[in-house]
């Protein structure tokens, strides 16, 4: 019975391990990796005027913080969901909860991301908003291919 019961402890540890895995990959390495082809676009292909960098500078200012905000958010919803799988050894109904906090933590950070990119898109000419949108599509469908 003992050792059962350490099978069933190691396996929870170990989806816990690939779910935290999972979640950190799409919190921090895809979107830093898009923001980083944005910012390239913006930055040094769309020729922009001065007071459209601003306007810019200001709104990823305003984002970048909140950004942190959310991502401290997520790595402390991960801790609680380790916690509960720890406490209830199973999936139980802290551990429910605690995935429910982490998606909609998630779905928080990915909405504010698109609402962030509608913003820095509205500063952008038609021309440059066309150049935006495709850089946009690209990065979020280069893993699909």
């Amino acid at each position: 019975m003992p050792s059962r019961r350490l099978l069933l402890v190691g396996l929870i540890a170990f989806a816990a391990a690939i779910a935290g895995v999972f979640v950190g990959r799409i919190v921090s390495d895809a979107p830093r990796a898009s923001e980083t082809e944005l910012h390239a676009l913006l930055h040094g292909k769309l020729d922009m005027t001065t007071e459209q960098q601003a306007k810019l500078e200001r709104i990823e200012a305003d984002f970048a913080g909140r950004r942190r905000a959310l991502e401290l958010e997520m790595r402390a919803a991960n801790v609680r969901l380790a916690q509960a799988i720890e406490a209830e050894h199973g999936y139980g109904p802290r551990v429910t909860e605690a995935i429910d906090h982490t998606h909609e933590v998630m779905g928080t950070l990915q909405k504010e991301t698109l609402q962030h990119l509608f913003a820095m898109r509205g500063v952008l000419s038609p021309d440059q908003a066309e150049m935006f949108d495709k850089s946009v599509v690209k990065a979020l469908t280069a893993d699909a291919r």
